[in-house]
């Protein structure tokens, strides 16, 4: 092959429209991503997106909206434990997996009910 694919550029999810911040609460304020700006052409649409590290979540509208039951982004996260207390402080609930061998996770559900995974 002359190509290869080389990072993930951005995960979305979607949310109803107007709830933009519910998701600036959950991803920003609860996360602690930080918002970006929308390229201009794409404000209309509605919307968040929010950038960790070198990557970026991207919250999109999507009508009829239909949560992500199963279909998930992952994160790996520094101060895992940490973030299990601070997501029970918010009162997140998150549920711990350990079908893997080896591999500490959990996962939740973000206000519009996408999940999410999380890994030490």
């Amino acid at each position: 092959m002359e190509f290869s694919i080389i990072t993930i550029d951005h995960v979305q999810v979607a949310a109803p429209a107007g709830e933009e911040q519910v998701a600036r609460n959950f991803y920003a304020e609860i996360l602690g991503m930080q918002e970006i700006e929308k390229p201009e052409a794409l404000k209309g649409r509605g919307g968040a997106w929010f950038e960790f590290g070198s990557q970026q979540l991207h919250v999109g509208v999507e009508e009829p909206f239909s949560p992500a039951k199963k279909a998930h982004p992952a994160f790996q996260v520094a101060g895992y434990e940490e973030l299990k207390e601070h997501l029970s402080v918010n009162k997140i609930e998150l549920k711990e997996n350990n079908s893997i061998p080896g591999v500490e996770r959990f996962f939740v559900f973000d206000p519009f009910g996408n999940r999410l995974e999380f890994l030490k």
